[in-house]
């Protein structure tokens, strides 16, 4: 295809943010400080890096329509991950090596230079796949040269090979992949490079009846591998696991296996498989360092949707990123805690120390709304069930089993829950936004992201016990970030 192609491609996209703005801005549902697709569908974070005095979120994105197509990558920039600009699209599907969508990856900076890699997508008239890795380089963050296929399907896979996440380790660069063997085996394989342009395939490190795994899913995606704390940590997206009991109770599962790796025999020595998130909405988490730290951030949603459609779609747009969060290792498990940066969105804070429940229920003053922070220190605990009831949803701890529950409205109107054990709780975070809330139990040792569509306008926070809690109660409201719109 010709810059032509590209150009009016790029200006259909502008044109449908400029032509739905007021139908998206409109809506009850729309989101304040979460990063939310202009118009259309938004689904994997991609390309997570600072580069040049900003960070930058790129992002799967279908402007035409609520529903997956030809993806482009959307691009956010911000100094600060607390106010955002939407920047010009970085990638869009114009050549014959991306026609059908520009898919996911990551990036790199290096030589002052910000690198992209990502998954070419074609099909033909049968909709068969073909699938590239590809290329494209950057000076200044904005504009972006495609160089073109870097990688091609190697033999035993099938076209389902995408989501690279490039790193460096001493002076070589590598890739993780995720794949799919023809024996419709789930993996995540690796490569190797001396100049980011040629790669060497040096074989799976993890997935599906490898290292002990027995039979685990027919495709990973989005593989992530980084060391934290000591610890070898891959990130990865399999699709195909059976429910077992609380665990894996999604259409598609994110999580994550610990261990350690020899990235010259391609030898993992890891645990068991845990999930990130126990919500109904996370999928395809993608992390970065900023400074010392580790951040990841998540798609709030989920590869297929079932039951009738979000509500967002009558307004133009479907689902959002999560908030930023800072991974540790603690405790031999990954840990997850909203960045110090968002305390900026923080105004109207409402404290309550040392407050005693005893057999009640209650509601208290000031403690309400639907776009908020709230933290619970839970001081002393004596009794069986503790329970915090946001508009129609419940959060609930049952001492007597050690599960932690969350119980949401469906959109078929019916109930429907999420749960995990968790041994004792002591500390709760909620972030709830108009049609989201992500909660942090016991300082981010586990994590419940999801959408939540109740009645915008009940603000009710409740809280009730059946036996007594002593706990402090602080609230914030919180504003909403600034995006301002660079893109044309």
């Amino acid at each position: 295809m010709t810059s032509d192609k590209k150009n009016q491609l790029m200006e259909d996209a502008y044109h449908q943010i400029k032509g739905y703005k007021q139908t998206v801005d409109a809506g009850p549902h729309r989101l304040h400080y979460h990063l939310m697709p202009p118009v259309g569908l938004l689904n994997d974070p991609n390309g997570l890096i600072y580069f040049q005095n900003n960070y930058h979120v790129f992002f799967q994105w279908n402007p035409f329509e609520t529903a997956h197509g030809a993806k482009f990558w959307g691009h956010y920039m911000s100094a600060d991950m607390v106010n955002w600009e939407f920047a010009p699209i970085a990638l869009a599907p114009d050549k014959w090596y991306d026609k059908n969508g520009c898919y996911s990856g990551s990036a790199i900076v290096h030589h002052d230079r910000l690198y992209l890699f990502y998954t070419g997508n074609v099909k033909d008239e049968q909709d068969n796949r073909e699938s590239y890795q590809c290329l494209a380089v950057s000076d200044d963050g904005i504009t972006f040269e495609k160089k073109g296929p870097i990688i091609n399907v190697p033999e035993g896979y099938t076209a389902h090979f995408r989501d690279p996440k490039v790193f460096q380790h001493g002076n070589d660069w590598y890739m993780v992949l995720g794949a799919q063997t023809k024996t419709k085996q789930g993996q995540v394989v690796l490569y190797r490079s001396e100049d980011l342009e040629t790669w060497t395939f040096l074989g799976p490190i993890a997935g599906s009846k490898l290292n002990g795994l027995g039979d685990f899913g027919y495709m990973w995606e989005c593989p992530d591998l980084f060391q934290l704390d000591g610890k070898d940590i891959l990130v990865a997206s399999p699709q195909g696991l059976e429910p077992q009991g609380m665990n894996f109770q999604n259409i598609y599962q994110a999580g994550y296996f610990a261990g350690e790796i020899d990235l010259q025999t391609q030898k993992f020595t890891h645990d068991s498989f845990v999930e990130l998130d126990r919500g109904f909405d996370f999928y395809a988490p993608q992390t970065f360092t900023a400074g010392e730290r580790r951040i990841l951030i998540g798609w709030m949603g989920n590869a297929e949707e079932e039951g009738p459609p979000q509500p967002t779609v009558n307004h133009n747009w479907i689902h959002t990123l999560t908030i930023p969060r800072e991974l540790r290792w603690k405790r031999n498990a990954l840990y997850q805690t909203p960045i110090k940066e968002l305390e900026a969105l923080r105004e109207n804070e409402v404290s309550h120390q040392q407050l005693k429940l005893t057999n009640q229920s209650i509601e208290l003053p000031n403690v309400n709304g639907n776009v908020f922070e709230i933290e619970v220190a839970i001081s002393e605990w004596n009794a069986n069930r503790f329970t915090i009831r946001i508009g129609k949803s419940v959060l609930t701890y049952d001492d007597t089993n050690s599960v932690l529950t969350y119980e949401r409205m469906g959109r078929d109107g019916q109930l429907e829950s999420r749960a995990c054990e968790l041994e004792q709780l002591n500390h709760i975070r909620i972030f709830k936004d108009t049609s989201s809330i992500e909660i942090f139990a016991n300082h981010g040792q586990e994590v419940f992201s999801s959408r939540q569509f109740d009645d915008w306008q009940d603000k009710r926070i409740v809280f009730q016990t059946d036996g007594i809690h002593i706990m402090d109660v602080t609230k914030w409201d919180l504003k909403p970030f600034m995006v301002a719109d660079k893109s044309v």
